[in-house]
């Protein structure tokens, strides 16, 4: 079975990632995920049009908050940002088609909302990617 597209754990109950396989998600419940929030677009090249229904049928909770790349807004945190609210606590994925989205909301947060140290959570941002001029901006527009 392949690996998970940029997997990343980031403490015991929160792991980033690319797009699962659908040979993946069964593993994954088994593994402890209760929770998963999707970032990908439609358009997105490994988009799973079925994934919610994939997820339910393991008894998954399943959250769809497509975030369009060119466009991510302050919004978008926010309404990212009650979805964590909601399944805190619980063993979560956050995904997205390349844990590129999935990141950088993960980074926002942990800063925002779990007062973390920008330093510590920056460290696994960038242990998946650097964000690009639109990310980096989204960022600077949302911790000032």
């Amino acid at each position: 079975m392949p690996a998970l597209i940029r997997r990343h754990r980031i403490d015991a109950r929160l792991l980033t990632s690319g797009q699962p396989w659908p040979e993946q998600f069964a593993g994954l419940q088994q593994a402890g995920i209760e929770a998963v929030i999707n970032l990908a677009a439609p358009t997105s090249p490994n988009y799973l049009p079925d994934e919610a229904a994939r997820w339910q049928a393991l008894g998954v909770q399943y959250a769809a908050l497509p975030i369009p790349w060119e466009a991510p807004t302050r919004e978008h945190v926010e309404q990212f940002c009650a979805l964590m609210d909601r399944y805190a606590g619980q063993h979560l994925l956050v995904h997205c088609a390349l844990n590129l989205r999935a990141s950088v909301f993960v980074y926002l947060y942990r800063v925002l909302r779990r007062g973390e140290a920008r330093d510590a959570a920056l460290a696994d941002l960038h242990a998946v990617w650097q964000p690009d001029a639109v990310w980096q901006a989204l960022i600077d527009a949302t911790l000032g």
